[in-house]
Parts: C-alpha cells; sequence; structure tokens
C-alpha cells in the first residue's frame, strides 16, 4: 500500500514538473515574439526586398528619428552610429520630408568621423515609407566631385596660363608695328615676340602630352623597352640646351633589364627631368643621370645642383601648374606641367617618382619602374617602397 502511494505521489509531482516546464516554454517563447516585434519594426510590405537591391546606403528612421534600419553603407559611411543619424543636417531635412510629405534631394559635404578632416560628399534623397518612417537614400559623390574640381581647376589654370603668352605675343606685334622706323627696337622686340612663342609652343605640347597620357592604355599598347635607349634618346634631346649653359650631363650605370610600357611617354618623362634639372642648375655645372636595376626594379635618377626645393613645398611640386618660384620659372621658360606628366607617366607604368631636395643643396628625382619577366604577364602596378628612401638611393651616376 505504501508503495503504491508513493508511485502515485511520484506520478503526480513528474506531471507537475511536465505542466510547469511546458508553460515556461510556452511563456518564453511569447515573451520572445514581444521582443522581437519591438526590436523590428515592421516596414511596408516589400520595402526590405527592394533597399537590398538599390546598391545605395539607406537608413530608415520613425517618428522620433530613431534609427530603425541602415545598411552597413551608411555606418561605413559615418551616417550612423548606435541607432543614432549622426548630421543634423541629415536630421533637418528628414524633418522635413515627414512634415510636409514632399520627396527632397540634396548634396551634402559631410565630416566622415569624429576625428581628424576626412570629408565625404553624398547625394540624399529623403522620402516618406509607409506612413510611419521616412527613408534616406545616400549616393557616395566624392570622386566624382574631386574630379570634376580638379578638371575645372585643370581649364582655369590652362586659360590662365596661355593668356600671357598670347597677351605678351599681341603687344609685342603692336610695338613692332608702331617701331617700324626704329631698326634697334624691331630686333629687341622681335627677339622677344620668339621668346614668347617659344614658350606658348612647350605649353600647348605639355597640355597635348598630358591629354595624350589621360587617353593611352599602357597594358593593351605598350610593349617591351629598353630604357636604356629610351633615356639615352631623352639624354640626346636635351643636349642642345644644356650646351647653351655650359652644363655637362653626365650619364652613369647602365641596367639590362627592360620595362613593359609605352616608349614615347617613357622618354617625355626622362626628357622632362633632364630638361627641369638644366632650367635649374646654374651655368657651368653638371647634371647627373643614373640608372640601375634592384629589387625587380628599375631605378633612373636625375640630380641637379640648383637652388633646391623646401620641404613644406615638395609635396606640391607634382600639381599641375605648381610653381616654388613662379618669377623663376617664367624666366627659365618653365610651364609648370612637366612633373606632372612625369608623375602621370609613371602612374600608368605601375611606377612611382620621388624627390630628395634641401635649399641650397640641389634636387634629386628618382623614377622606379617594375622590371619586364620574359614570359610573363605585364604587372602595371605601383611600385613598393624603397628600403633605402628616397635621399641615399639616388646617388648613382650623379654629380655630388
Amino acid at each position: 500500500m505504501n508503495d503504491a502511494l508513493i508511485v502515485v505521489v511520484s506520478g503526480l509531482v513528474g506531471l507537475a514538473l511536465g505542466v510547469g516546464g511546458l508553460l515556461a516554454y510556452w511563456s518564453s517563447q511569447r515573451r520572445r515574439t514581444m521582443l522581437a516585434d519591438v526590436g523590428e519594426p515592421s516596414l511596408p510590405e516589400g520595402s526590405v526586398e527592394i533597399l537590398s537591391v538599390v546598391g545605395r546606403a539607406y537608413v530608415v528612421v520613425d517618428d522620433v528619428d530613431g534609427v530603425v534600419r541602415a545598411n552597413p553603407a551608411a555606418y561605413a559611411f559615418g551616417l550612423v552610429r548606435g541607432h543614432t543619424i549622426v548630421h543634423k543636417e541629415l536630421l533637418a531635412i528628414a524633418r522635413r520630408v515627414r512634415a510636409d510629405g514632399v520627396i527632397e534631394e540634396r548634396q551634402f559635404e559631410l565630416p566622415r568621423g569624429p576625428l581628424g578632416q576626412g570629408a565625404i560628399v553624398v547625394n540624399v534623397r529623403v522620402a516618406p515609407l509607409g506612413d510611419e518612417y521616412i527613408l534616406l537614400l545616400a549616393d557616395d559623390r566624392t570622386e566624382i566631385t574631386r574630379t570634376e574640381a580638379m578638371r575645372n581647376d585643370f581649364v582655369v589654370n590652362v586659360s590662365h596660363e596661355l593668356k600671357t603668352p598670347v597677351g605678351a605675343i599681341s603687344l609685342l606685334a603692336e610695338a613692332i608695328d608702331g617701331a617700324a622706323g626704329d631698326e634697334v627696337a624691331i630686333r629687341r622686340f622681335a627677339s622677344r615676340l620668339h621668346k614668347e612663342a617659344g614658350r606658348l609652343s612647350a605649353l600647348v605640347q605639355d597640355i597635348i602630352e598630358l591629354s595624350r597620357l589621360q587617353g593611352t592604355d599602357v597594358v593593351l599598347q605598350g610593349r617591351v623597352v629598353d630604357v636604356n635607349a629610351v633615356l639615352g634618346e631623352a639624354v640626346d634631346r636635351n643636349k642642345l640646351p644644356a650646351e647653351s649653359k655650359r652644363i655637362t650631363i653626365s650619364v652613369g650605370g647602365r641596367s639590362d633589364a627592360r620595362v613593359f610600357g609605352d616608349p614615347d611617354l617613357l622618354m617625355i618623362a626622362f626628357r622632362n627631368l633632364i630638361d627641369n634639372a638644366i632650367r635649374y642648375s646654374p651655368e657651368g655645372t653638371t647634371v647627373g643621370v643614373g640608372i640601375r636595376s634592384r629589387d625587380g626594379l628599375v631605378q633612373i635618377s636625375v640630380t641637379d645642383q640648383g637652388p633646391g626645393i623646401p620641404q613644406d613645398e615638395q609635396d606640391r611640386i607634382f600639381e599641375r601648374f605648381y610653381r616654388v618660384d613662379a618669377a623663376r620659372s617664367r624666366q627659365t621658360g618653365g610651364t609648370g606641367l612637366g612633373l606632372s606628366i612625369v608623375k602621370h607617366v609613371m602612374s600608368n607604368h605601375g611606377g612611382e617618382v620621388r624627390v630628395w631636395s634641401q635649399p641650397g643643396q640641389g634636387s634629386t628625382f628618382t623614377v622606379r619602374l617594375p622590371m619586364y619577366e620574359e614570359g610573363a604577364e605585364p604587372d602595371i602596378r605601383p611600385a613598393g617602397p624603397d628600403t633605402e628612401g628616397a635621399r641615399s638611393a639616388p646617388r648613382e651616376g650623379g654629380s655630388r
């Protein structure tokens, strides 16, 4: 009897525990469902699927400006942090759309993060999404805006640079016409006219070469190039201006390695570097040109004995039309495009150009190009960092 009672009691206890466990499970599931409903707001049907394929950063905010949904791009752009829109400009436009119900589209330049000076240009389209939410679609326009600004600056700079020699030629022509009876004056004006015409011709030629660079695909149009031959031609083309200043071009070293690229563009780059060194070196000095191969790279250096370049100017000398000393550049006949062309040529060939300079000690420009390996596909990528640094590398064949 006692055994039967124990069995019955045990059964009742087990049943009670089972029912309790089942009730606890149902309660837990119900609570999870309620939490899920709170964490995942109900957006209009089909909107989530559409947002997943639009290919733009998006943010969905509720009626109190809380972020209820955003994709990784919105966080990467720095538009959202946690569940909050970071920029007050975006909050303002979202509130206007919520109040008016009218779709708005604006372009903003916004800081990318809380630290540093980085900025992002975004085109934002804001529209109501259902009855409760506001959708912000953002498209990154930083690179497009930067390219447009560079193009506009280039057009403005070209126009400004062309005005100077064209205006000078016009004035000199009038002066010659007015001095018809003065042979000495005519000769003086004609000499200056010839100089301005040469400057205009050089500027137009540099602009043409720079435009050609932007339309050349080195991978498709290039071929295997003997750097020694190209460098030798560049030296030959600079012998006449060097002789006019009694400057010696000293060439040292030789490389058996070859590169893959456009020989005409490479010659233009080498010629510009040597021409630049001649222009800024005093009369009766030496311009050093060195070539060597190391670590899979062909390295060409050009050393002058000019006035040198201040440290804070060295990052800008490869910009179009930038001159460290504008008055001296005009006196020497420089166009301000030579180093920009060198930089573009090296970039198109997977190489780089560096400068080492100190005021009063001259300058050394060094270009490095990847070697061509027989049977290998051309690898047009930027060269890696020089382990010896920009100053120590370009000394072979130099004059100092």
